[in-house]
Parts: structure tokens; C-alpha cells; sequence
């Protein structure tokens, strides 16, 4: 498989900030490890700082992560893998807005208190003076309570403990409720071939209205990369989300697999993965600035940064799309 190092290609400016970012970031949700509502299992820190250490030196130059991976222990991984990097140092962006109990149970908390005190606690787990990109994970459903947290976003760029701030599974009429409060320098959405939702009127709202787009899973959690299988799903460990998804489970599973192999087709063309075809058709969007991409293990990082390289044809952005789709 071809590989060819990001550094020797174009990068994008993310939003309204002043940070050029590859078309592929390391993602670090899975590297959290298990222990929590949202985990992947268990995970090897080891690993996880191998595959870090590898995608930088590919030419990767963003990491996103979030306080609730891992309960803490992504953002731990992130500040590891930095202290022994010896390159250039990568942007790094978190989020904010999920708690957790000591069950590992989240809840969405977007009051000022909360934002300021999780802000804290990741600039100390980071082991940084500044974050580079702070967002909201997920939207509250009470207007006040969002607006409250927007301002206090705000209020932390201004005081200089984050650089740059964005939103993440926000919609229109959220977006446009923030905005009227500060700027919104990103938009991070769920998006891939199973989950194509937001392109009718959130990437276009994106696109117009100046704010950068990172799009999250553009492999579907790992389903679209050509190695997930039904006998894997069934061996998935019970503290792995994805073993009860719709998703991975019928009737969603055999559209999802057939995709795969439309994937896998059009992957053999360009010596890649059905995983790289995948990330490469996000990329296609006009209104997508980046991908975010994980890697558990270092033989993982060359799939990922072989996305980047792709340019996929009209003809096969057709093929592709002409498989059934999950609903977004």
C-alpha cells in the first residue's frame, strides 16, 4: 500500500482561526480504553503512543480528544505521547460538556461552572498552558443552559486558556443561537457513508457561513475499514459499545457489509483500504476541512493517512453511492 507522507500536501484552514490542519487528524476516542458507557475495551497505552508517534511523524499534524474518553485517561495518553515527541508539536483539540459518575455513566453539563472547572481539568491532564481548539461535545436541550456555556467558552478564549473554540453534534438553529453570541471557529458532526445526514442543510450551513468542519467516525466506527466482520462483532468484548449498535446488528449490519465490498472494489483501484475509500469520501465535500481518524495500533496509522491521499473519481463517488444507506 502506498503512503505518502502529509506533510508534502496542502492543508486547510480550519474555520475563522489561524491553524492550517492536514486532511486527516488522530482521533483518540478508543485509546481511552474501557471502564466506561462509551468505551472501546480495552486498550494498550503502549499501543496508543506508538500510533500517535507514527501518525505525527507521517505528517499528521492534529490530535482531537475529549475529557469523557477514557473518563480522563485519552487526554493522559495525548500528554504522554507528546512529552516523548521530539518533532513538531501537533494541535490539540478537546472537548468539553460530558460528565460522568462513578459508574461511568455521562451527562451533558454545559453550565459555566462546569465548562470552567472541565477546562481545568484538562489543561492539567493535557499538561498544556493553552488548548488549541476547545468544543462543546454534544448540545443540552434547555436554551439557557447552552447559551450559558457558549458564553463561557467565550470567556475562556479570551482569557487565553484555549485558543480557538467550536461546537460538536450541534444543529442549524443551535449553531445559529451560538453564533449570535460568539464566533464558532468548528463543527464537529458525525459523518460517513452510513451516517450521510448532515449533508441536506448542516455542512451547507457550515460551508456558508465561514465555520470549519471536522467530521467524526467517517469510518463508521470502524465498520466501513474492511476488517470488521460478523464472527468479530460476536467477539467484540461487552464493554465495547459497538457489540449492541444498530449499527454492527441486523437489519442495519448486511447494508453496511455490502457497502464494504463496494468500498473494498474501489480500493484495489488505488492500492488502498475499503477504510481509506471511506475517509476519502467525506474528504470530497467542499464544506469538510478535515477528517478525524483513530488508530489503536500502529499498523492502523497507514490506512489512515492514506485517506488523505485518495482522490476519488465522479464515477466512483456514484458506484459507491448507489449502495443503501443506513438512516443518519
Amino acid at each position: 500500500m502506498k503512503t505518502k507522507l502529509l506533510n508534502q500536501m496542502t492543508t486547510k484552514q480550519l474555520g475563522n482561526s489561524d491553524m492550517f490542519i492536514t486532511p486527516v487528524g488522530y482521533g483518540s476516542w478508543a485509546i481511552g480504553g474501557g471502564g466506561w458507557q462509551f468505551a472501546w475495551g480495552q486498550q494498550n497505552d503502549g499501543d496508543s503512543v506508538a500510533a500517535i508517534h507514527l501518525a505525527l511523524e507521517l505528517g499528521v499534524n492534529w490530535i482531537d480528544t475529549a475529557a469523557v474518553y477514557g473518563l480522563g485517561h485519552s487526554e493522559e495518553i495525548v500528554a504522554r505521547a507528546l512529552e516523548s515527541w521530539t518533532g513538531p508539536r501537533p494541535y490539540v483539540f478537546t472537548k468539553c460538556g460530558l460528565r460522568w459518575d462513578g459508574q461511568g455513566q455521562t451527562h451533558r453539563a454545559l453550565t459555566a461552572d462546569s465548562i470552567r472547572q472541565e477546562c481545568e481539568a484538562s489543561l492539567r491532564r493535557l499538561e498544556v498552558d493553552t488548548i488549541d481548539l476547545y468544543q462543546i461535545h454534544w448540545p443540552v436541550e434547555d436554551t439557557k443552559e447552552l447559551e450559558e456555556g457558549w458564553s463561557s467558552m467565550a470567556k475562556l478564549q479570551r482569557e487565553g486558556k484555549v485558543r480557538w473554540i467550536g461546537v460538536s453534534n450541534f444543529d442549524v438553529e443551535q449553531m445559529k443561537l451560538a453564533l449570535a453570541i460568539a464566533p464558532i471557529t468548528s463543527l464537529q458532526p458525525r459523518y460517513s457513508l452510513a451516517h450521510p445526514g448532515v449533508e441536506s442543510e448542516i455542512l451547507p450551513f457550515c460551508l456558508g457561513a465561514g465555520i470549519g468542519v471536522i467530521v467524526y467516525s467517517p469510518m463508521a466506527s470502524g465498520l466501513l475499514t474492511g476488517a470488521m466482520t460478523r464472527e468479530r462483532i460476536s467477539s467484540l468484548p461487552e464493554d465495547d459499545w459497538r457489540k449492541h449498535h444498530p449499527d454492527f446488528n441486523e437489519p442495519g449490519l448486511s447494508a453496511n457489509l455490502a457497502l464494504v465490498e463496494r468500498l473494498r472494489a474501489i480500493g484495489r483501484r488505488h492500492d488502498t483500504s475499503p477504510g481509506a475509500v471511506a475517509v476519502a469520501w467525506t474528504l470530497h465535500n467542499a464544506a469538510v476541512t478535515a477528517a478525524i481518524v483513530g488508530a489503536r495500533k500502529p499498523e492502523q496509522v497507514n490506512d489512515m493517512v492514506a485517506a488523505a491521499e485518495i482522490r476519488l473519481t465522479e464515477s466512483e463517488l456514484k458506484e459507491v453511492e448507489t449502495v443503501p444507506q443506513l438512516a443518519a
